[in-house]
């Protein structure tokens, strides 16, 4: 791959037995660092405890001991996605909760999502073939997503208990801790999507164990992005990213239906000042900025998705979809054009073969369609015209397909490939720094 690898490196040959302490040092090569520095932000935190957990993970077929990192810097982690070899990797199965990633919570949001986007065109729809939706479909894609997020989070709470710290790995991988909003997130959803039949109202108590968490990690990361030296914006900042800034919308949405107006106008005002820094920090593509690997394209969608929701939760602030609504909702326009005409061939590409191709990141293309088929809607009811019509009904008619497609290939790899939750490479590989004894820093530093 054109580059060093310390995987690779040849052992270092032994010192001849009576040569002297100071010969070993002067004699011993420098260590050089790693060629690569592609993805150095997206690693994980050096640890030992993990190995603790899982003893069979640190050891190889047969007897012989497993590879050390002998660097002194940390290990690029551009290995996660294309040179970490090992038998960890290839040969062992890991344990089921160690291989659910912290990103499969985009199953459920995205579920919750399409829960959310059929209830509102239930109350109102500008398209007359869409009026009269039955309201078994409404519960059951409510009742799909409620067991689905039901499950999903059973599994990652079981994995906080017994695996905690893959998830705390997960936590300082810049990509993986802003899927921690997503399960609110899609909780939130799901509460906003609840059938009349079920809950007319939605008490206030709901708001608060669904955005209290939002609210903690918004705290710790926005402070993060302000002080967090190696954590701060412009060097984490990533596609996903918009999810930390999604929670504040939906949560804008969800304080206004229980009666709490003005901390929804709160919420909105915190998530757009945010929104508005992220925007222009992933628009200037800062050399601070890392390139995220072709694994995880689908997420550049996400630029859909706040602005979308923001524009929804504009209007239930300010009574109709006016002109500020229909500003946001035209900056999430123009960007899924952008999207879809700057990333064709990646599209080509993916269609070409979808079985082998297909990922749990997949899903982050649902939640952002949905978004905008909402606001095409909205923004059909107080604009109508064939041009809103078309739009509206293009933007729902994707909205099915891509889950129906997404849905199905998930199943067939879980169910009848097995392929669907892999080991999960972000939290494999740690960096044993070598440690210098203090009679050899003094020896070095007398020569």
């Amino acid at each position: 791959m054109g580059r060093s690898d310390p995987l690779d490196e040849p052992p270092e040959k032994q010192p001849e037995a009576g040569s002297s302490q100071v010969d070993r040092v002067s004699q011993s090569p420098p260590q050089s660092p790693p060629t690569s520095t592609s993805y150095n932000l997206f690693k994980t935190r050096s640890s030992k405890s993990l190995e603790k957990q899982i003893p069979w993970l640190s050891k190889q077929n047969g007897d012989a001991p497993p590879p050390k990192f002998e660097t002194d810097e940390e290990l690029p982690a551009g290995r996660f996605f294309d040179a970490l070899q090992g038998p960890e990797l290839e040969v062992l199965k890991w344990p089921f909760l160690l291989r659910v990633p912290a990103n499969v919570f985009g199953v459920s949001i995205g579920l919750s999502a399409q829960s959310l986007l059929w209830a509102e065109i239930h109350d109102a729809s500008s398209l007359s073939y869409l009026k009269h939706v039955p309201n078994g479909v409404l519960f059951a894609l409510w009742s799909i997503g409620v067991f689905v997020h039901t499950v999903i989070f059973s599994a990652y709470a079981l994995k906080c208990v017994f695996y905690f710290e893959a998830v705390r790995r997960e936590f300082h991988h810049p990509v993986r801790v802003n899927y921690f909003f997503a399960p609110w997130v899609a909780a939130m959803l799901l509460a906003l999507s609840t059938p009349k039949d079920i809950a007319k109202r939605l008490h206030p108590w709901l708001l608060g164990v669904f955005m209290g968490p939002v609210f903690a990690l918004e705290v710790k990361i926005y402070g993060q992005w302000l002080f967090g030296g190696e954590r701060r914006l412009s060097k984490v900042a990533n596609p996903t990213t918009h999810l930390a800034l999604t929670g504040n919308f939906v949560g804008s949405l969800l304080s206004h239906v229980v009666g709490w107006k003005e901390f929804a106008t709160f919420l909105f005002a915190v998530g757009l000042a945010h929104y508005v820094v992220l925007f222009v920090t992933l628009y200037q593509r800062l050399p601070t900025n890392e390139t995220l690997p072709k694994e995880l394209h689908p997420v550049f969608f996400l630029f859909i998705a706040a602005p979308s929701i923001a524009s929804e939760a504009w209007e239930m602030l300010a009574g109709s979809f006016d002109y500020p609504a229909r500003l946001i909702h035209f900056v999430g326009l123009f960007l899924f054009i952008s999207l879809v005409l700057v990333k064709i061939d990646f599209f080509f590409l993916l269609a070409s073969n979808l079985a082998s191709r297909f990922s749990i990141a997949w899903w982050a293309y649902t939640f952002p369609v949905a978004a905008m088929a909402m606001t095409a809607n909205r923004y059909g009811l107080v604009v109508s015209s064939w041009l809103t019509d078309a739009m509206t009904s293009f933007f729902i008619f994707l909205s099915v397909a891509i889950v129906a497609c997404v849905l199905v290939l998930s199943i067939l790899h879980a169910v009848l490939w097995g392929t669907l939750l892999p080991n999960d490479m972000a939290i494999a590989i740690t960096t044993h720094k070598k440690k210098k004894s203090h009679s050899q820093r003094v020896v070095k530093h007398q020569v």
